[in-house]
């Protein structure tokens, strides 16, 4: 598939004035120098060292210390450009006209845009001024029209949980699905389902704008991506996150210590006692209400958009 995605990013960058592009490898930086232009890398999760904090990639180097903390996102971008760099420095000679890039890969030098919040994330001093933390870029629904259906049952009881995966989806989705309903029926609570069955106190809602429903429910459970994970924190409610992998453990973390949820719990672990009482500490422990209200505030009062823009000048 990288032959398609380099084919693919080299047509869309064409009469290009400035390229905007995540740090997997670097592709920003050679269509920047194939073009002619300036370029700016756009990080999703910390990806800049520091001595603050361990790549979100690699947590167990937290415990390493500050040095090894540093390293930690240097062996990660050593490791994925290493792996990337035979099918790219190809790319390079044949397609951009450009030498090889070498082992060390391109110097990064140019301004990077964090589309994540300083409320979530606190800028480590020791990241340097070409390191913008902006705050995270929503893109809202204009006019988001749920059906009918998600509307009568949003008006027909008290705020339901809402409980989806994303693209995470297990292969036993079935079971996983059964664990969230009998968890769900334990406690008493309703639930909007992004995958299942329908049933009186459970409707399986299917694709649905975040940002018009997660205000709308009484806590939220997700797998933890970066964008399911700032929709949840905007909307003030309470989020238990069920990691699978990447950086979704991270936010899992972030999520708990900014105390807007529980510890986060392991899709892999899910069983009807575990997520039982986790769904009984989500909604009746006050501190997490309390803490995503106040994370929700400062996210509402943020345009990472406008300020990505003002960077870019």
């Amino acid at each position: 598939m990288l032959d398609r995605l380099l084919a693919d990013v080299h047509a869309g960058a064409a009469g290009a004035e400035f390229v905007l592009a995540p740090s997997l490898g670097f592709l920003g930086a050679h269509l920047g120098a194939h073009l002619g232009v300036p370029h700016a890398e756009l990080h999703y999760q910390p990806s800049v060292p520091t001595r603050a904090f361990a790549h979100p990639l690699l947590p167990g180097a937290a415990r390493l210390g500050p040095w090894g903390r540093h390293l930690s996102f240097t062996a990660v971008d050593t490791l994925a450009w290493q792996v990337l760099r035979p099918e790219i420095d190809r790319w390079r000679a044949e397609t951009l006209g450009l030498p090889k890039a070498g082992p060390r890969g391109p110097q990064r030098r140019s301004p990077v845009l964090c589309g994540f919040s300083d409320a979530v994330v606190p800028r480590p001093p020791d990241w340097p001024a070409r390191v913008h933390v902006t705050g995270y870029w929503f893109l809202d629904t204009a006019n988001p029209r749920p059906d009918s259906r998600l509307r009568d049952f949003l008006a027909a009881g008290p705020p339901p949980v809402y409980v989806g995966f994303g693209s995470m989806q297990p292969d036993n989705a079935e079971r996983t699905f059964d664990v969230v309903r009998k968890a769900l029926r334990r406690t008493g609570l309703r639930g909007v389902l992004g995958a299942g069955v329908d049933d009186d106190d459970l409707l399986v809602a299917g694709d649905v704008p975040h940002e018009w429903l997660f205000p709308r429910t009484a806590a939220v459970v997700h797998h933890g991506g970066a964008g399911t994970t700032a929709a949840g924190l905007r909307a003030g409610v309470p989020t238990l996150v069920c990691p699978v992998f990447s950086d979704q453990p991270y936010w899992g973390d972030r999520v708990a210590r900014l105390s807007a949820g529980p510890e986060p719990l392991p899709l892999a672990h899910l069983d009807v006692d575990v997520l039982t009482a986790r769904l009984r500490e989500l909604t009746e422990n006050p501190l997490f209400r309390r803490g995503a209200q106040y994370v929700g505030a400062r996210l509402r009062a943020e345009d990472g958009v406008a300020h990505a823009c003002s960077v870019l000048g």
